[in-house]
């Protein structure tokens, strides 16, 4: 599927910013769950310091891939919590860069072992 230029060139996408990306996509996080979801969905292999994290997200913000809104703390307390979700144009770069991994997989699997997946 053909993406508009301004996406394309954007790909391939940094390993953390994919999964900041992915981790993102089910529902708005904050800053220590998407730690933790990026952990998990590495399978322990990318552990984001927490200025590794930030950079990351202030560079997607400023990509506008991403929003951040403010969330009152559960138990009703001034104290603020930045929660950060995908916009539509960084669910779409998300979406261009799954299939350009899908289709890497796909050549690869052709290539090595004369198979289509």
């Amino acid at each position: 599927m053909d993406q508009p230029e301004d996406i394309q060139s954007n790909l391939p996408l940094t390993e953390v910013s994919y999964l900041i990306l992915v981790s993102l996509a089910p529902a708005a996080r904050h800053g220590y769950a998407i730690m933790k979801d990026v952990r998990l969905l590495s399978d322990d292999r990318v552990q984001l310091s927490t200025g590794t994290l930030y950079g990351a997200l202030k560079r997607l913000l400023e990509q506008g891939w991403i929003s951040r809104s403010n969330d009152l703390e559960p138990d009703g307390t001034a104290r603020v919590r930045k929660a950060y979700c995908l916009t539509n144009l960084g669910r779409s770069v998300l979406k261009a860069e799954i299939e350009r991994l899908d289709n890497l997989v796909a050549a690869a699997h052709k290539r090595a072992f004369g198979e289509s997946i």
